[in-house]
């Protein structure tokens, strides 16, 4: 039987996490390929009935990725509305029956795609350790 690979669908700003991920690729630096990216124009307009979406369509995780610091967001306050969002998001989802580290919230610049490949590695990591997500077999 071969090993559980973590599928996670990641949320990346298009002003700067995107960049950091296509920075990633363009570097070739060598990370799992569990990430689905999804491109937003940021982090604050990610609607939580997306998140919840991933979940039931089968994402073992989800990553928010945002501006490189909750300031530097190009709408201003996006990134500060993301992490209200994920608080609550990690709320629900403990209600749910998830493990609210199924969702993971990252500042990630356009120059870092090194961090990039660093929290896909990170996440498959964690998720390999909590399982499957218990949503799958419902």
């Amino acid at each position: 039987m071969s090993e559980f690979q973590p599928k996670i669908v990641a949320f990346c700003c298009n002003w700067c996490s995107y960049a950091g991920a296509d920075q990633a690729g363009l570097r070739r630096l060598q990370y799992p390929p569990t990430a689905r990216i999804v491109r937003i124009m940021c982090s604050g307009r990610l609607d939580p009935v997306f998140v919840l979406e991933a979940f039931r369509y089968g994402a073992d995780g989800v990553l928010v990725a945002g501006c490189h610091t909750p300031t530097d967001c190009h709408y201003t306050s996006g990134n500060f509305k993301a992490e209200r969002r994920v608080l609550l998001l990690r709320k629900l989802l403990e209600q749910l029956g998830l493990e609210p580290e199924r969702l993971r919230l990252e500042w990630i610049s356009a120059s870092e795609g090194e961090k990039f490949a660093r929290v896909i590695e990170e996440m498959t990591q964690k998720l390999k350790e909590l399982g499957p997500s218990p949503l799958k077999s419902a």
